[in-house]
């Protein structure tokens, strides 16, 4: 995983009011709450006293309590009662546990998995979904959410992977593809697949930016999202739950029916078709080694693979900026 970097990891919806839940995310035990004001918490799940699960606790006020002694935590993991020593004990300063900033929009929960500054900026998403209703499942992968991240990158295995849904027509030639970067988080990508005329792949600087509504936007570290025309979006946030596997929260967005209730039903009711090309790519990726992506893995890429080539050279530089703080980033 990529450090010092906001990372989609929960729906605003399974975290409820006075009820913590306890999740793996980035190979950690993490525990979330809502404090009194619907503020989502985030803290390391094991109590520092003596290791058990603070999610099988209770909410009590803005702290949360664990459930085999009652030691009380805030926000930043800082112990603020002992029940043991009293209620107007000074509580024990050393008594703490880690935790993560948190950020709650556009119905994603997000954590900086990372050391947090005070100037930290909030975490980018799409800009382009107002007014959209949509539906979300959720699907686990026995894959690193790199090589997960990658698969949805890769314009070259439509035909072959997907060749009786989103890849019919055997368009297996590949000019390009076109590729875009919006600042240094983001970028874009249009496939231009066709038919095999026996002509060559035409080079990426040969294209000019397609006249399309269909192309591809993804977000650093762990959001993608498919532009289908102008009232469709496909949306996946690739939670790392840990170095083998990944829990993909999928969303359709549409725009075309805009009437209360019926909006979100439509959008539930494209998700059978969506699952089944997710599918399609699950029972591929899940089989890919090494299993976790990197710069130079030793394959042999070709043109077709520029954005992915694109992401890995990306991914490494931020990595290695969080390692080392004189790199920029």
């Amino acid at each position: 995983m990529i450090p010092n970097q906001w990372y989609a990891v929960l729906e605003s919806a399974e975290v409820q009011p006075n009820k913590p839940v306890g999740v793996t995310r980035m190979g950690e035990k993490l525990v979330f709450w809502r404090n009194t004001h619907g503020q989502v918490n985030c803290l390391r799940e094991l109590c520092p006293h003596r290791g058990a699960a603070l999610s099988l606790g209770t909410v009590e006020g803005d702290c949360i309590a664990c459930p085999f002694h009652g030691f009380q935590f805030d926000a930043t993991g800082q112990c603020r009662l002992v029940p043991a020593n009293g209620k107007n004990a000074p509580f024990p300063k050393q008594l703490t546990t880690g935790h993560y900033r948190t950020y709650e929009a556009d119905g994603f929960i997000f954590i900086f998995w990372g050391e947090a500054s005070d100037e930290l900026s909030p975490p980018r998403y799409f800009d382009n979904l107002t007014g959209m209703a949509s539906a979300t499942v959720r699907v686990i992968w026995k894959a690193h959410y790199s090589r997960a991240i990658e698969n949805q990158l890769d314009v070259a295995h439509l035909p072959f992977v997907h060749h009786d849904t989103i890849g019919r027509g055997g368009r297996t030639v590949v000019d390009g593809p076109y590729f875009e970067w919006d600042g240094r988080d983001k970028f874009y990508l249009i496939a231009i697949n066709r038919l095999d005329d026996g002509t060559l792949p035409r080079r990426p600087e040969e294209l000019t930016k397609p006249e399309s509504s269909f192309w591809l936007e993804f977000i650093y570290p762990n959001l993608w999202q498919n532009h289908l025309g102008s009232q469709a979006r496909v949306v996946v946030a690739f939670a790392p739950i840990d170095g083998e596997h990944t829990l993909m929260y999928l969303r359709f967005y549409q725009g075309f029916l805009k009437v209360p209730v019926l909006d979100r039903l439509a959008a539930r009711l494209a998700m059978p078709y969506n699952l089944r090309i997710l599918r399609q790519d699950q029972r591929v990726v899940e089989t890919q080694l090494p299993a976790c992506s990197e710069l130079k893995l030793g394959e042999k890429l070709i043109q077709a693979d520029r954005p992915i080539i694109a992401y890995r050279r990306r991914r490494q530089e931020l990595i290695e900026a969080a390692r080392n703080p004189s790199v920029a980033a």
